[in-house]
């Protein structure tokens, strides 16, 4: 779809977009039909979604937060023409910002533009699952993101990027081990890429966590679990790898039911909890210290540290604007497969 360019305003500026990141989990979630704010209507001031008019109906218009953009023109002293800014805006190949507004984060010369598509939104997602699993043990005392994961052994569920991601921010951050856990080879061999210990789901990876990661008598499984598949088996073997009284951090998005999670087995039995992360809420109480503007400079931060890695390995295509209907396509249909896709701009990156 074309639209005709907006005129900047005073105080706004104008991106030409150098990447945008999909993010198959939601997105194909809207190609399929699934995402529940086509079939209802979300009250956001009841926090319920009800029966009726549906919030959002096609054509989908705005879907993607992951996008890099340089800046063409500008009214605005906050931020210079020709810089690079981390933005939210959707699949869109240009966009007028309000800084009132817009959110965005200027992008650091020594940073890989095309991993820019992290810090607005996917890596500060992951990052604030850090950021609960530190403060399902510190509360408000919580002085960094690796006060929940070092020293601890983490499990995370899930290879894609959220998974990924997390697990990484968990090696960053001092974790005594890291094992992930897929059903897809091609994956976990990423994962392992990155420094993780991997499991498959072929055989029951639950016994052999247990088996390796002992307490004490009968204390056995991960310290903290990470949720990052938006599948109802992975979120049942998420709570059968916890040692009791263990939390998982469930990151992942549901658009199913949830029979095979069986509240009465190790989540009653073991005196487990789940603390849901999706980033529109930050822990109770740590509002004020934990933003995601700072989030999202622990993101920059991570990528500086492990972006050669995540940049190898996690980004595994990259198509023009113009074949992103078909690519979405095609990841929906499950006849293509990709971990992290990264739609690519007219815009040519000065530093290569």
């Amino acid at each position: 779809m074309e639209e005709k360019p907006a005129d900047v305003p005073e105080g706004g500026f104008r991106v030409a977009t150098a990447y945008s990141g999909i993010s198959a989990g939601t997105e194909l979630t809207y190609v399929k039909g699934t995402n529940p704010y086509l079939s209802a209507s979300w009250d956001r001031a009841l926090g319920l979604f009800a029966e009726g008019t549906p919030s959002i109906g096609y054509p989908v218009r705005g879907i993607g937060y992951m996008q890099v953009g340089r800046v063409v023109e500008t009214r605005t002293r906050a931020v210079r023409e020709g810089a690079l800014v981390a933005m939210a805006y959707g699949h869109r190949t240009g966009y007028v910002a309000d800084p009132l507004a817009d959110r965005f984060v200027e992008l650091p010369g020594d940073l890989d533009p095309m991993l820019g598509v992290y810090v607005a939104h996917m890596g500060p997602i992951c990052a604030n699952g850090l950021l609960h699993a530190a403060a399902d043990l510190h509360g408000p005392a919580v002085r960094d993101l690796g006060d929940g994961v070092r020293g601890r052994r983490v499990a995370v569920v899930g290879a894609g990027v959220v998974g990924l991601l997390t697990a990484s921010f968990a090696l960053a951050y001092g974790a005594a081990e890291v094992v992930v856990v897929d059903e897809t080879p091609a994956r976990l061999d990423i994962a392992a890429a990155l420094g993780a210990d991997v499991l498959a789901t072929e055989q029951d990876p639950a016994v052999e966590l247990k088996r390796r990661w002992r307490h004490a008598p009968d204390d056995r499984g991960a310290d903290v679990v990470f949720q990052c598949r938006g599948r109802p088996r992975a979120l049942a073997l998420g709570l059968r790898l916890l040692r009791p009284q263990g939390t998982l951090v469930d990151l992942a998005f549901y658009t199913e039911g949830a029979d095979e999670v069986r509240l009465g087995e190790e989540f009653h039995h073991n005196g487990l909890s789940v603390r849901c992360a999706q980033i529109g809420r930050v822990p109770r109480g740590l509002a004020h210290a934990w933003d995601r503007e700072r989030l999202s400079y622990e993101t920059i931060a991570l990528l500086r540290q492990r972006g050669d890695l995540l940049r190898r390995h996690v980004i595994t295509d990259v198509v023009g604007f113009a074949e992103a209907p078909q690519f979405l396509s095609e990841l929906a249909a499950r006849s293509r497969h990709s971990v992290q896709a990264v739609l690519r701009g007219d815009v040519e990156d000065e530093r290569g």
